[in-house]
């Protein structure tokens, strides 16, 4: 049904890892930036702490955009714009990457057409918008489209399905400066009413800062209602200094203006429970413990992006991540988060002038079209 106050949409919604996004072409939506953001903001149903007139899901890992459109480059299949849309506030971020979402970037081009599938495999070159890179989708294929069904599990997804393997080498440097963007594989900070931490901020894919658990005061198996307020104010003063520290405009607002760039603190392997099935997650199975801080909170799982840089990490020398790993599996890396281990495939090594490089980083994820159909926007949003 169309009536005359309302606008219609041609709306997809994907589930890619553990995060299911809202997929639209971008030449299907207003071509002015603020009336397009207005637009999107309407279908997801923001600002709104349910987002119940729209269909976000009223948490971050639900409340996420993919903006598809032709290449505007040579060496990309398809250009990526990813958004990660305020659920209480009337804003959308399009800085950095979701590893989860850019997962599905593959098969959602295939299926649309944009992309031929031919049989097994059909590498997708991803053009992120963001961050100005290309990655690459290795898409399994049948029949043409997209394969679904298969046996690789993601921890915190119900159930199997066909691997993707996403490869995020093309992706270092994000912020245009270098693997490591304050020029220092550590960094000291003093922070008031804390003392002093070390940091080491890695960037592939997302600048991340890395931090012992410890220098925190935590056991490093923490969720979120395990922190205090006092110590999220202290994650918050150190995200302020690393984005300060790599050139981040408005670095003194960062959680307001950006998740980027994220914090993780890491810790030593040990036995804990994942959160979602009540499991032990056996310490032998992890080379380390990791926990992500987004949007004011531990990740209830671990971001795709953030695989890929804390994998890198652990194989670079003299980063934080590095000196706590076990590394016991060659090629690979694997983190224990909150609702079990991925398992990151990681090779570094160094170029002509003996500096660090990242050749190889992928992650395993699958996903899967969930909805097609028609999101309808009341037509006084864009007068």
């Amino acid at each position: 049904m169309i009536t005359r106050e309302l606008i219609p949409f041609k709306t997809t919604i994907m589930r890619c890892g553990t995060s299911k996004g809202i997929f639209l072409h971008a030449n299907h939506l207003p071509q002015d930036p603020v009336l397009r953001d207005k637009a999107i903001l309407a279908i997801f149903g923001s600002p709104d702490k349910r987002q119940i007139d729209g269909l976000g899901g009223a948490e971050p890992l639900t409340s996420k955009l993919a903006l598809i459109d032709a290449p505007s480059r040579e060496d990309a299949d398809v250009d990526y714009k990813f958004g990660q849309v305020e659920i209480e506030k009337a804003y959308i971020h399009y800085d950095g990457l979701c590893g989860n979402i850019s997962s599905g970037i593959g098969t959602f081009a295939i299926e649309e057409g944009l992309v031929k599938g031919v049989e097994p495999i059909t590498k997708v070159r991803v053009h992120s918008v963001n961050t100005q890179q290309v990655y690459v989708i290795e898409v399994p294929v049948k029949d043409g489209l997209p394969a679904v069904l298969g046996d690789y599990e993601v921890p915190g997804v119900p159930g199997t399905g066909a691997k993707l393997t996403i490869d995020m080498a093309g992706t270092v440097a994000s912020f245009r400066r270098g693997l490591f963007p304050s020029g220092n594989k550590k960094d000291v900070m003093d922070i008031p009413g804390l003392g002093t931490v070390t940091v080491s901020i890695v960037d592939v894919v997302n600048p991340v800062a890395f931090i012992n658990a410890a220098d925190l005061g935590l056991k490093g198996d923490e969720l979120s209602k395990d922190i205090s307020p006092e110590t999220y104010g202290f994650i918050q003063q150190i995200r302020s200094n690393v984005s300060k520290l790599i050139g981040m405009e408005g670095w003194d607002e960062a959680e307001i203006k950006s998740p980027v760039p994220f914090l993780a603190f890491v810790s030593p392997s040990k036995d804990v429970v994942n959160h979602l099935t009540g499991e032990i997650i056996k310490a032998e199975d992890q080379d380390f413990l990791a926990r992500a801080i987004f949007l004011g909170g531990v990740h209830q799982t671990y971001p795709g992006s953030v695989s890929c840089v804390t994998g890198s990490a652990a194989k670079l020398p003299g980063t934080v991540v590095n000196e706590i790993s076990k590394n016991a599996v060659p090629g690979i890396v694997r983190i224990g988060h909150p609702a079990g281990v991925v398992e990151v495939e990681s090779e570094v090594a160094l170029d002509a002038d003996g500096k660090d490089i990242v050749t190889r980083v992928t992650y395993g994820r699958t996903a899967r079209r969930l909805m097609d159909g028609i999101a309808y926007v009341p037509r006084n949003v864009l007068e």
